[in-house]
């Protein structure tokens, strides 16, 4: 379980919508919101289509957010603002309607102006302060070997050019850089043009570090630490199998010290043997580096031993979050239940009698009146429900 209730990472109403030409669009992630506490795994599961991987690669910034907030560490590092373009819109609307007076619009766009513009400068300000702090890290690290160097004129030069183009670097680092992922393809996600030393070292080399002798060193280290060894440093991604190309994408995340991983299907490739390692290699780096993950995937089995909470998601929509022992005890959502049907155990008899549910939603639900919304049924329990249903799944948890 999570070490603490300290909330790292806060996704607030995220959506991420695609056009699609001729004025339509694709949603493919709609109103999702869910935390991670700091040192916890978070799985996000569902079929395949249903949003997950745009959903991280949307909080590392890979694609600018269409509405909604992300949070890390308190600051606000990602903000769509077509929620307050929408609501202007509405309101000159029903002011052309009638519906409200030229008063009541007017302030209506006053207010979501203003929103737009803290928006972005939240958006900025939280980069802005983590390079503040990196430079104040830099300024006292560097102000000791000054120190140190003072009687060597020609090693103080090299210290201070050294010390200027670390400056110049930390400047323009964003605070997502925190946040890493690993992508679910090994071999699309590796430069086939690269050497694993280079893949691996890419992120120090873009942060300044020039000292080729500490590079190596902790491109070696890093290698014995997921399972491979130094002589892999000079080879290229092509040499490697499946399971080992995973591993240097681990690699490549984890040599930049980050707080959080985003790791979206990271086994889907994989033979099952080879999952099981990559798995409780995850496992040990999160205990030996307090690392939060968001784990993403589509097979529940997996995400039951790996993950602290579980979060449903089913169209772009998050449907039922709740712990994991919760969610496999007691699933409220009939689209939860279906995937936990289809979850294959090795036992013959078992499966003889197992049955599939099948989902349908327009057979599931009645929205036309009540509309939809996530609640907690019981604490740490929510459901995508209506009125109706939130009291026949609390119902349904007092019988148990």
């Amino acid at each position: 379980m999570a070490e603490n209730e300290e909330v790292l990472l806060r996704v607030e109403h995220l959506c991420q919508y695609f056009s699609m030409g001729a004025g339509r669009e694709l949603k493919a992630v709609d109103d999702v919101s869910f935390d991670v506490k700091k040192g916890e795994v978070f799985g996000l599961v569902g079929e395949s289509g249903c949003g997950k991987t745009t959903t991280g690669r949307s909080i590392i910034r890979l694609y600018d957010i269409t509405s909604g907030n992300v949070y890390f560490k308190g600051k606000r590092v990602c903000a769509g603002v077509r929620s307050y373009k929408n609501a202007i819109k509405a309101a000159k609307a029903d002011f052309k309607a009638g519906k409200i007076t030229k008063e009541e619009c007017d302030k209506i766009v006053a207010e979501q102006k203003e929103q737009i513009k803290l928006a972005i400068h939240d958006h900025k300000l939280s980069d802005k302060e983590y390079a503040v702090s990196l430079l104040e890290e830099l300024k006292k690290e560097y102000t000791a070997k000054f120190e140190e160097a003072a009687d060597d004129r020609e090693k103080l030069l090299a210290l201070k050019k050294e010390f200027k183009s670390k400056c110049r670097i930390a400047k323009n680092t964003k605070m997502i850089t925190k946040i890493q992922m690993i992508f679910q393809d090994p071999i699309a996600s590796l430069d086939p043009r690269m050497t694993v030393r280079d893949i691996i070292s890419e992120g120090m080399v873009i942060n300044g570090i020039t000292d080729k002798a500490y590079i190596d060193e902790t491109v070696y280290n890093i290698l014995e630490r997921v399972g491979l060894v130094r002589e892999h440093a000079g080879r290229y991604p092509h040499e490697f199998s499946g399971g080992q190309r995973q591993r240097i994408g681990i690699a490549r995340s984890v040599v930049m010290k980050p707080e959080m991983i985003i790791a979206d299907e990271p086994v889907s490739a994989l033979d099952v043997s080879i999952q099981a390692q990559v798995i409780n290699l995850l496992n040990d780096l999160r205990h030996e580096l307090g690392i939060s993950i968001l784990f993403i995937a589509h097979d529940l089995s997996v995400v039951k031993y790996f993950s602290d909470r579980i979060g449903v998601m089913y169209f772009g929509k998050m449907v039922e979050l709740a712990t994991s022992d919760e969610l496999f005890a007691h699933p409220l959502h009939p689209y939860t239940k279906s995937l936990l049907s289809a979850i294959p155990l090795p036992d013959p008899e078992y499966e003889k009698k197992r049955k599939r549910i099948t989902y349908n939603p327009l057979a599931e639900h009645d929205y036309s009146v009540d509309k939809p919304s996530l609640r907690e049924v019981s604490p740490g329990h929510f459901v995508q429900c209506n009125q109706a249903e939130f009291e026949k799944y609390v119902a349904e948890l007092s019988k148990n």
